[in-house]
């Protein structure tokens, strides 16, 4: 530290266990977190996701021999590093011959494997290979989240121009920012080399802001940053002159960690609000789940919520995804306790929680995978499936007790009335957490009808009488978009008897005023009883149903509920949504949720 000075230390790019490598994710870790045993790195490449494989090894960096290397070591590779997938596995030294060891020979991957190392090979350096047969991959980019356009932010309310211009010029400063990034390299003593350089600014600008501390006298402030985000640095100080800035995807979390950590509220709410833009856009979902553990670490409420949301509205494809085994205990606690899950049914819930439980082993301990098992709804899993645990389920003998005590709440839930469950319950929140649904989309509870941006053939001619021409004019009807199914009335086994009838349901989607009058814009659906409900059903069963649009067939970026049939589309103009969508280019599920009053 200097004497005259005051330092201070900021760490902004959050280290996310388990989730730290490929730069596509922007939540990877600093290049000052230590380098783990048996970490690998690609080197040479025009682009991150490909190069030379490098693999750490007793405080080293080492090649690998592409001695047996074929698609299967390439994954484990790319698997490592957090990328989507694999492109190709690549041998002969094409990324340039490696120094110093060649640390892995005759590699023979499964293909499944975490990490590397763990495969089976000839033993640390023991090799008959030179550099130029060094082993490399190519993986899949995703999407590039560093090609993105600007966002203009313009907070400045008047604000002359002529103060960004003082800035620019450097004219007349008292206050120096020293901004120092660790390069990555190490020294003769094992330290990292830090680039530095400095920007001049004014106290009179920095004093508006009480966090850079100014009024203690001192005239400089020195600001450790990584590499990555460096370069905003200077955008970010040229903001507090003029409050104005070009934000775009991949500048959003440093931006947003300095206007957090220096107290500049206006400016970390609007490029938080940029985070969800990254939600969509990366399909093993590694940025998603890092994302939210970086909102849990700031203390963004907002962005905790939509991470979240995002998250269970597309659950069933986190689940399918190479990121679910690397989730937390605390992450899957938040995500289970949601009601605004969107999976197949609970049985496929609670086969998923099984095999992260079976991955993980004894790290979670007894304890925490209770609390999990916990959050599963016994009652809402199909009663065959019910039954089947005692025979299926992997984790029925450890957790005997728990399985058998939430399986009688299934099949009681089955076989009993809502009435005679409710008088022996043993709390409020255990009629709460077993008998509400969540999103089920599995058959027969859902059914898609597809975009509206696709005209459907057109319907047979209808010719009219036109009083004017005195003659028949032809007439096209306007086509409708609708489908009928039926459900059972609901999903307790007591209401789906040979004397009780499945209902019928009417889902349509209505494109202009002609079609709906009622609506109040377009595009609107509608899902409505087509049967006649019983006294009975009426005074016990609700319907809570649901509207999921899902974009361009990839991610559910919305849900609606129904009032009096009809959902009420919202767009990108009239609500501003989260994860926005092209105009049109959404699918519509209806999903049918009974559930006892």
């Amino acid at each position: 530290m200097q004497n005259r000075g005051i330092t201070l230390w900021l760490l902004l790019l959050l280290h996310v266990p388990g989730l730290d490598s490929a730069t596509w994710n922007l939540f990877s870790k600093s290049s000052t977190d230590p380098t783990q045993e048996g970490e690998v790195r690609l080197v040479g490449g025009k682009h991150d996701s490909e190069g030379r494989v490098e693999v750490y090894h007793e405080g080293k960096w080492g090649t690998v021999c592409d001695d047996g290397w074929d698609l299967a070591e390439a994954q484990v590779v790319c698997r490592q590093l957090k990328f989507p997938g694999v492109v190709s596995a690549v041998t002969g030294g094409t990324y340039g011959e490696g120094l110093g060891s060649i640390w892995l020979d005759d590699m023979d991957c499964k293909g499944t494997e975490k990490s590397l190392s763990s495969c089976p090979f000839k033993g640390w350096a023991l090799t008959d290979c030179s550099h130029k047969e060094d082993a490399g991959v190519v993986c899949e980019r995703g999407t590039d989240l560093t090609s993105d356009t600007a966002h203009f932010l313009d907070h400045s309310l008047g604000l002359s121009d002529d103060l960004g211009e003082l800035f620019d010029r450097g004219d007349d400063c008292d206050f120096l920012i020293a901004i120092k990034s660790p390069t990555g390299n190490r020294d003769g003593e094992g330290k990292f080399e830090v680039e530095q350089r400095n920007i001049c600014t004014h106290k009179l600008i920095l004093s508006l802001y009480p966090h850079f501390n100014i009024t203690n006298g001192s005239s400089n402030l020195s600001l450790e940053i990584s590499q990555a985000c460096s370069p905003c640095v200077t955008s970010f100080i040229r903001y507090l002159y003029t409050r104005k800035i070009d934000v775009t995807v991949s500048s959003a979390q440093c931006l947003h960690k300095l206007a957090s950590m220096f107290g500049v509220k206006r400016l970390m709410q609007d490029t938080g609000r940029l985070f969800t833009v990254l939600l969509p856009e990366d399909p093993s979902f590694y940025t998603q789940v890092s994302l939210y553990q970086y909102s849990v670490q700031t203390g963004d409420l907002l962005l905790q919520e939509n991470c979240l949301q995002y998250l269970a509205w597309n659950c069933e494809a986190l689940i399918n995804s190479p990121a679910w085994s690397d989730l937390s205990t605390d992450f899957l606690m938040a995500l289970l306790a949601r009601s605004d899950l969107v999976v197949p049914d609970e049985g496929f819930l609670l086969q998923a929680l099984e095999s992260w439980i079976i991955e993980k082993g004894d790290s979670t301990g007894t304890k925490s995978q209770v609390a999990l098992l916990g959050h599963i709804r016994f009652p809402m899993i199909p009663v065959e499936k019910l039954y089947d645990l005692q025979f299926t389920s992997e984790l029925y003998r450890s957790h005997e007790k728990l399985y058998r005590v939430s399986m009688l709440r299934g099949f009681q839930f089955n076989a009993l009335s809502f009435d005679t469950l409710r008088k022996h319950k043993s709390s409020e929140s255990e009629e709460e957490h077993d008998y509400h649904p969540r999103i089920y989309t599995a058959e027969p509870w859902s059914v898609t009808i597809n975009s509206t941006n696709k005209e459907p053939p057109r319907q047979d001619i209808r010719y009219d009488y036109n009083r004017r021409y005195n003659n028949y004019q032809p007439y096209y009807p306007m086509p409708e978009y609708g489908k009928s199914f039926t459900t059972p009335n609901h999903n307790s086994l007591i209401y789906q008897t040979k004397e009780t009838n499945p209902i019928s349901w009417s889902a349509r989607v209505f494109k202009n005023q002609r079609e709906c009058s009622r609506c109040i814009s377009f595009p609107a659906a509608s899902l409505s009883l087509q049967s006649s409900l019983s006294q009975n059903q009426t005074n016990s069963v609700r319907f809570s149903n649901r509207l999921l649009l899902t974009c361009e067939g990839r991610y559910v970026f919305h849900v609606q509920d129904f009032k009096n049939d009809i959902a009420q589309i919202p767009t990108n103009s009239s609500l501003a949504l989260s994860y926005p969508c092209p105009e049109g280019q959404y699918d519509f599920r209806f999903v049918v949720r009974p559930e006892y009053i």
